[in-house]
């Protein structure tokens, strides 16, 4: 096969203290009572995911426990590499603060599905225009790496939305349209002439 094919896993949900803030890039605990509610949705990953695989994790601990989950779930465990280009929207000097406390900082109206609008850049950190470009270089590069092989990468929501964004050649305000819930799937394949979106948001499981 001459095609790359990823399969990208926004980990599961974060615990509830850091659901009532914008947390972005900072490293939060996933909710243990939602690991334990979510097994089915393990075992489904578990089983759907290909073997063998390239595991790619972020920075962020709550990647790497979804990737141990699905190893408890049933999947051969197997070694990962840590890729900080996949990692979430820095969100700088708001990154803690409440929801209720965002709008007022804003220069421009939020999107409809995303606390930022897609050019947005908060003090400190990075618009999702420059996650775009960010996480588009660390996809190519992993293509190039492990051209032809199965990549497995547990990530996050901005990041995967910016991954599909890459590949439509999309802008951030349109991939922000994008719904991707915890412990879905979404399928690219870097092929020789271009970039093909396999899938977006698909529930294993459901």
């Amino acid at each position: 096969m001459t095609e790359t094919r990823f399969w990208l896993i926004r980990h599961a949900i974060v615990e509830e203290n850091a659901r009532a803030m914008l947390y972005g890039t900072m490293d939060v605990e996933l909710c243990p009572h939602s690991l334990e509610a979510q097994s089915p949705t393990y075992a489904a990953l578990a089983a759907r995911l290909p073997r063998p695989a390239t595991w790619v994790v972020t920075p962020l601990l709550r990647t790497r426990r979804t990737a141990e989950a699905v190893f408890r779930a049933g999947y051969p465990r197997a070694p990962w590499a840590v890729e900080p280009g996949l990692i979430e929207q820095n969100l700088g000097d708001w990154q803690g603060l409440p929801h209720a406390e965002l709008p007022d900082k804003l220069s421009m109206p939020a999107h409809a599905f995303w606390p930022l609008a897609g050019e947005e850049r908060p003090p400190g950190g990075e618009s999702m225009s420059e996650v775009i470009h960010r996480v588009g270089g660390a996809m190519e590069r992993l293509a190039g790496v492990h051209a032809g092989q199965d990549i497995v990468v547990v990530s996050h929501g901005g990041a995967i939305r910016a991954a599909v964004a890459h590949a439509l050649t999309i802008g951030p305000d349109n991939a922000l349209h994008l719904s991707v819930q915890n412990l879905s799937l979404t399928r690219l394949e870097r092929h020789p002439r271009g970039w093909r979106v396999v899938c977006v948001n698909e529930l294993p499981g459901a």
